[in-house]
């Protein structure tokens, strides 16, 4: 398949996906089930992206580097309600202290 092929394939599936979302009447979007899921689906999907960056290398093999504790660090960090920016700051901290240290 032509790439520029691929790329309209995939822009004609984008802005039907956002065409088919303003055809969906009102009252389904107003059910509590429904906007639990909606509430919970973009958290989910950026965990997921989160975890398959941080701990995936080449060929999907499961690595176990600065990365990880790096996410680890900023988790806890998070769940003791620190501040977003501290959180960065230790997670890119603990990366940079890790990887000096030779442990890439």
């Amino acid at each position: 398949m032509n790439a520029w092929l691929a790329i309209a394939v995939a822009t004609a599936i984008a802005f039907g996906t956002k065409v088919a979302g303003h055809l969906v009447p009102a009252g389904v979007l107003e059910r509590p089930r429904v906007r639990r899921v909606t509430g919970a689906l973009p958290v989910a999907l950026l965990a997921a992206l989160v975890v398959t960056q941080t701990a995936t290398g080449a060929g999907g093999s499961l690595v176990v580097d600065a990365r990880l504790a790096a996410v680890a660090v900023a988790a806890v960090a998070l769940l003791l309600r620190a501040p977003f920016l501290l959180v960065v700051v230790l997670g890119a901290l603990t990366a940079a202290v890790l990887r000096a240290a030779g442990f890439a």
